[in-house]
């Protein structure tokens, strides 16, 4: 079972990476409407001019996730009795691999999986969609002479359309949904949820709220600072937040049960085993029990009274001796 999340785990990379670095999975190619002020702003120069760039992004969704976990591991570990801390045997009935690695590399293994696959969703969305950015007309640079554009409602379609740079061209068609912004957010969920479900904080009721509202609003500020620069839309950057932290959330509440312990798997109980009822035994031996005569017995028959007469007992004889000895036979 670990060698088959090996693969799947590179197999999440290895898509990521043809979806960011190679032009395996082509753009689409949207139309626009000649003089359209939507796709009219400023080209806002390359990323790393932003005030937000992808480095400062990219190492904050690494870094606060990794520190936040590894605080919150450590703190639990060293301050948990050792009853309740969680075992986990690999070999035999004396090998046992140390609660807090596992912890860790789970967390932290699942958090890595759910980046990379942000970013495949995002890349995915970007590249079908195919919509511009605010200043993809800027970067187009389109001939609208020979295009014959006479009205702001005349559709262009033609791939030639734009004389700029092609590279910034493919770049602006990738507007739907902001990917940073999908980082940022499955990034922050990730870590608000941890903090809820795992720390556990004495003596202040305002530290657990105050780190999330402050990871929370960094997430959400990559997303305004995007918008603000003209490089993505309002709607790009909420469709980033709702892809980010869906997956965030999905994972934390399907994948790893919510930061809690796994319980181990028992064996299955033996069925009970009811002893074998004893049946009567129909050939037993006849057995003759001791005979008794009963005085009634005695005096069936004729009886002579004081008066000198002889009566009978009506109803009454005296038994035979087969009678009696079949009578007196179990």
């Amino acid at each position: 079972m670990f060698y088959f999340q090996l693969v799947i785990m590179a197999g999440t990379v290895l898509l990521a990476y043809y979806f960011e670095y190679t032009d395996t999975f082509p753009v689409h190619v949207q139309g626009f409407f000649c003089f359209d002020k939507a796709f009219s702003k400023p080209y806002p120069g390359p990323e790393d001019d932003s005030r937000a760039p992808p480095v400062l992004v990219y190492s904050l969704v690494t870094a606060i996730p990794t520190v936040t976990i590894l605080l919150g591991e450590l703190a639990s570990f060293f301050t948990k009795p050792e009853a309740m801390q969680e075992k986990t045997i690999v070999t035999a009935d004396c090998c046992y691999f140390n609660p807090l690695l596992r912890r860790i590399v789970r967390f932290l293994g699942v958090y890595s999986f759910g980046l990379f696959t942000t970013t495949i969703f995002a890349n995915a969305g970007q590249v079908v969609t195919g919509n511009q950015t605010p200043h993809f007309l800027s970067t187009c640079r389109p001939n609208y002479t020979a295009l014959g554009c006479h009205s702001p409602l005349q559709y262009i379609t033609e791939r030639r359309a734009c004389t700029g740079n092609p590279y910034l061209i493919t770049s602006a068609r990738k507007s739907f949904p902001s990917k940073d912004a999908a980082l940022s957010m499955y990034s922050a969920v990730y870590t608000v949820m941890y903090i809820t479900l795992v720390w556990r904080t004495k003596g202040t009721r305002l530290t657990k709220p105050t780190l999330c509202l402050t990871v929370l609003s960094l997430a959400v500020l990559v997303g305004i600072v995007r918008v603000a620069e003209n490089r993505n839309h309002w709607s790009d950057a909420l469709a980033g937040y709702l892809t980010g932290g869906a997956i965030a959330a999905f994972l934390v509440t399907c994948v790893i049960n919510n930061f809690q312990q796994t319980q181990p798997q028992l064996p299955p109980l033996p069925p009970p085993v009811h002893p074998p009822r004893q049946e009567p035994s129909l050939n037993m031996p006849m057995v003759a029990m001791p005979c008794v005569e009963s005085p009634l017995e005695k005096l069936s028959g004729p009886q002579v009274r004081g008066d000198g007469w002889v009566h009978w007992t009506p109803g009454r004889r005296g038994k035979s001796k087969q009678e009696l000895t079949a009578n007196c036979t179990v």
